[in-house]
Parts: C-alpha cells; structure tokens; sequence
C-alpha cells in the first residue's frame, strides 16, 4: 500500500506532469475518447433515466444504499475500515429515511459523510480554497490518525518534499512527488479558477470530472486526505454536470473494486507529459461501469414496486410487513441466510409458536418459498426469481 512520507533526500531526476511545460493545461486525444465516451453518456442516461421511473421513496432507498456504499469504498481506498451499518444509518437520517437503528456515529464518518453531502449538495456552488479546508477538517475530528497528528484545514506547509512511496523501510520506492509546499497556494489558485470557470463551458462534465482528479491529486495540497477530497471533488463535478444533487453513479466503489489499476493509472499519468489521455479514457470506461452497477440498483427498486403492486390487497400484519420490507430492502440474493424462525423471532420479538404462524401464512399467501435445505437448516426466501439465498451446498 503507498503511504506518503515527507523527504528531503536526493532522488533520481523525474519529470512529473507540473514540471511539464504546459502545466496545469492537461492534453488529451477527444478523437480517441469519442468511443468511450458515448458509452459513458449512454450508461449515464440509461441510469437517471430509470431513476425517473421509481417513485421517492424507492429512489431515496437506492440513494442510501449507493452513498453508503461510497463512503466505506472511498475510505477504504486510504486503509480505513468503516462499519457499513453505522454509516447507513447516518445516511439513512441524512435522507430523511427512517435509519434501521439508531446509534453513535464516529466522528470521522460523520465527516467524511459531511464532506460528500456538501460535495453532492451543494453542487451549484463554487469550490472555494475555505471549502476544501473546511472538508478536510471535517476527515480527522481529533487532529490526525491514532500514529501521528497533521495539520488541518490548512494547505500543507512543511519545507520537505511530499512523496507518495511504498515498499520495505529503507528500500523504498517513489511512486509520485508533489509541488513543494511553497508553491501549493498557487498552483491551487489556479485550480479553482479553472474548476469554477469550466463548469459551464463546452468542456464535457465527465471529461472535467476526470481532468480535475488527476489535477487535484497531482497537486495533493494536503498532508493527508487528499484522496478522500480528490474524490468529493469528482462527485461535485458529476452532479454539476448532470445538475442534480442526486448520488446515484457510484465511482469510489468501482475504484475501490479496482485499487491496483486506479493507482497504477494516476501514476502513469502524472509521469512525463501533461497528456492524459489514457487516464481520462480509463476514467470514463470507470463512471460507465458505475452507472451500470447503480442501474443494476434501480433495476431492483422496480422489481420491489412491482411487489408491492402485484401484493396490494393481500393482508399482512404489521410484523409480517416489517420483515418482507427487510428482505427486499436487502435486495437480490443479499438476505444472508435466507429467512428462519430465529430471524423471524429476533426481527418482530414475536414468539417462537406465533413467528411459526406467520411464515406458514406468507408461504401460503405465495409471498415466501422454501429454500432449499431442510430439516434444522429450513429457510425461506422471497418468491421472486433470482433474489433468493443460494443453499450452503
């Protein structure tokens, strides 16, 4: 994993993309990113085009459940482990949705989710130098991680030289070195001025979603964090280009999907030249691949309609409706085990003899199946094609 460390140590020479000539204007092939960018364009439409087609408070569910998602995958890309639970219900009051549990939120998720709010929400805003101090603050609450305390809300100020390396101790290897310290303010002057002027030009808002991550990340204008916000910054570029403060593409997850190519294509496009054409090309085919995965949520907010549709006049108990609500909210194949009595029991708090009861009348009622184990193992799913639990064989 690549850590970043701060060096006054002779290195062999390299050109890295803000030495080039040209810097900060960043180069790139349109003719060779015509392809993939229609099929971007493409997933993206398909993608708020189906969102259009499931009422609020489906769509609200699909919202929880991607934002959730990104907020673990984008921490996860730095090594931090966050519980998907926690952060699901902060989304969840976030939202305006009722949360499936009420707990204490650690402060670094509350403002990590603070963070992608403001990056979302505020999307018809400029990106102000007080913003993103502001944002990375809101990522270490206590002033740094449990190994060492950083500067915060602050541009980086150190007088050593701000490389990204891994490898063993004392035989490490320089993946990347940023501007000194003393040419952060600048160079960052430069970047909100062109992140606040582009937004409404004929510059295509994926293209500058990408343009301004590798910009930003090559920048790294903080001691740490920089990909977290690197990341937010991508999210508001999104939603000003579809001018929405919907999250529904889930990026973070796809790069967190593919860590080791996602490192290696910000690497390669920081060396040398300031062509980044194969970063924005890889980048492109990343935000497609999210709409699709995202899509493939939607697509199962309908098939929960549906159900509701086709099941409206049969009568079910409070209890009963609580854990179908739970089962399909779980969505295709992720309700763990598949539904028993004890689950049924701890769910409701209704009785072992009474929870009985209740599954018998759902099966009857043509709302559960039996899954396939027997015996003591006996479970039930849904009775939708595909969703249910596979069996342990």
């Amino acid at each position: 994993m690549a850590f970043i460390s701060f060096s006054n140590a002779i290195m062999a020479e390299t050109a890295w993309i803000w030495t080039s000539p040209t810097w900060p204007r960043l180069n790139y092939d349109l003719e060779r990113l015509a392809g993939p960018l229609g099929r971007a364009r493409a997933e993206g439409g398909r993608l708020y085009g189906m969102a259009t087609a499931i009422g609020a408070h489906e769509l609200a569910l699909v919202q929880r459940d991607v934002w959730s998602g990104e907020a673990v995958a984008t921490a996860a890309i730095e090594g931090e482990t966050f519980d998907l639970a926690s952060v699901r219900s902060s989304v969840a009051r976030r939202l305006g949705i009722k949360p499936e549990f009420v707990a204490a939120i650690p402060r670094n998720v509350e403002g990590l989710l603070d963070v992608m709010e403001s990056a979302a929400a505020d999307w018809d805003s400029d990106l102000t130098e007080e913003r993103l101090r502001r944002w990375q603050a809101s990522l270490f609450p206590a002033g740094g991680s449990a190994l060492r305390s950083i500067e915060t809300g602050r541009y980086r100020s150190h007088g050593d030289s701000m490389q990204i390396v891994s490898g063993p101790i004392g035989r490490e290897g320089v993946h990347y070195e940023a501007p000194p310290s003393a040419a952060v303010r600048a160079e960052m002057h430069n970047f909100l001025d062109w992140f606040n002027r582009t937004r409404a030009s004929s510059l295509d808002g994926i293209l500058r979603a990408g343009l301004a991550h590798v910009q930003f990340e090559s920048i790294h204008p903080f001691e740490d964090g920089n990909g977290r916000i690197g990341r937010a910054i991508v999210d508001m570029a999104l939603a000003q280009d579809a001018r929405l403060p919907a999250r529904l593409h889930c990026v973070s997850a796809e790069l967190r999907r593919r860590q080791v190519a996602y490192y290696e294509a910000l690497n390669q496009a920081q060396r040398g030249t300031s062509d980044v054409t194969a970063w924005l090309e890889w980048f492109t085919n990343v935000f497609a691949d999210s709409c699709q995965a995202s899509t493939a949520l939607i697509d199962e907010a309908l098939v929960r309609a549906r159900f509701w549709a086709e099941h409206k006049h049969v009568a079910l108990n409070a209890r009963q409706r609580k854990v179908v609500n739970k089962m399909l909210e779980a969505g295709a194949g992720r309700f763990e085990g598949g539904l028993t009595q004890r689950k049924y029991v701890n769910m409701t708090g209704a009785s072992p003899a009474t929870a009985s009861r209740d599954i018998t009348d759902l099966v009857s009622k043509e709302i559960l199946v039996l899954g396939d184990a027997a015996g003591r193992s006996t479970y039930y799913n849904l009775a939708i094609a595909g969703w249910g639990w596979p069996s342990a064989e």
